[in-house]
């Protein structure tokens, strides 16, 4: 049996089916002996599998193994079920998920699943962080005017002052400088600009992005970057500076991770970029009340020990870091510029490979006519 399909419908209203295959989180009925009886595009795309495989396995072998607790309930047909934050199976990989059951009245044992995964930048939504920071942003101009007044008077400070105590002076500039890039970046967050959108190469954005890296004195050196690329990956609907810049946070955030305690360290850090095709609504947007299919992925790696569980909901949002030095603005530009790009970024652990995921899905370039 095939995934649920979406026939062109002559009524304005699109029927049952056509708006559960349009769903960005899956759908799994599972017959009362527990095995998968249809499935939906976004199910399909989680479980790493086509609908002809799925049909007729039991769903507890696809997903598990899961907490018992959550398996019991979920074998017991007649029974609800709400379970957040669970570790299921995809493919080879680990996601976390949340799971709904719904029993079907006159249908005895059978139910409907659903499998929302945790990490999505749609979490936050318009009204999350980046609506929190519009205030300091309409601020921010006003602020680094007497900052450029106190960094200008540490310089004049210094001249005067003896070699010995030049360091404080030197001091209040750099403090000056740091304050003034926090601005800048909390004015990019509050932005309601988007720069212009066109066919660019993924690949070519990455290097470049790599490059820029070890050119501004990163310690790349100390890692290993690995490449994994489609060739016959088309071009990307993107803006070419913004897409490098969220490709130089996560990269170098997948660093600082794969170097950071707990991870391997210098000489055993390895931070993969991988690019592929993937098809189906479950990669998708909403914008502007329409589907936008997102099947370009860029997944950035690294094997450092992952985020802190009680941060993995927020990693996205302002000022949460799990660095003892962060300002937590990285990530909330990375999704708000993603975002300005039509695209999704979300991210995932898979703790038996002990890898740290985070995945861009973009828009493809439209075919020149």
């Amino acid at each position: 049996m095939a995934s649920i399909p979406v026939e062109p419908q002559s009524e304005a209203r699109p029927d049952a089916r056509a708006q559960l295959a349009g769903l960005i989180f899956a759908v799994v009925l599972v017959d009362a002996e527990g095995c998968i009886a249809e499935v939906n595009h976004a199910a399909e795309d989680l479980l790493g599998t086509s609908a002809v495989r799925l049909v007729g396995t039991r769903l507890t072998d696809r997903i598990g193994p899961l907490d018992p607790r959550v398996e019991a309930r979920l074998l017991a047909g007649d029974e609800a079920l709400v379970a957040r934050d669970q570790a299921i199976r995809s493919g080879a990989q680990e996601v976390r998920v949340n799971i709904t059951a719904s029993p079907l009245g006159g249908y005895p044992g059978w139910r409907v699943v659903t499998l929302s995964q945790i990490g999505h930048d749609e979490a936050a939504g318009p009204a999350g962080g980046e609506a929190m920071l519009g205030a300091p942003a309409v601020l921010a101009h006003e602020i680094k005017n007497p900052l450029a007044a106190i960094r200008g008077a540490g310089q004049l400070v210094a001249r005067k002052l003896p070699h010995a105590d030049k360091k404080l002076a030197r001091m209040i500039t750099d403090e000056v400088d740091r304050i003034a890039r926090l601005i800048d970046r909390m004015q990019q967050l509050g932005s309601t600009r988007t720069g212009p959108v066109e066919a660019c190469n993924p690949h070519e954005a990455i290097r470049a992005a790599v490059a820029t890296m070890r050119a501004a004195g990163s310690a790349l050196g100390e890692v290993e970057i690995r490449e994994e690329f489609d060739p016959s990956l088309p071009p990307v609907l993107a803006n070419r500076d913004a897409l490098e810049q969220v490709l130089i946070n996560l990269v170098s955030n997948a660093r600082d991770a794969a170097l950071g305690p707990g991870g391997p360290g210098a000489g055993g850090g390895v931070v993969t970029v991988q690019t592929r095709f993937v098809s189906g609504l479950a990669f998708s947007a909403i914008r502007n009340g329409r589907a936008v299919p997102l099947p370009i992925e860029i997944t950035v790696s690294d094997n450092g020990r992952g985020i802190d569980p009680a941060l993995r909901d927020h990693v996205f949002e302002p000022f949460v870091s799990s660095k003892p030095s962060g300002q937590g603005l990285g990530l909330s530009l990375v999704r708000k510029l993603v975002r300005d790009m039509n695209g999704n970024v979300s991210h995932d652990r898979d703790a038996r490979a002990g890898l740290t995921h985070f995945r861009l899905h973009l828009p493809q370039a439209p075919d020149e006519v």
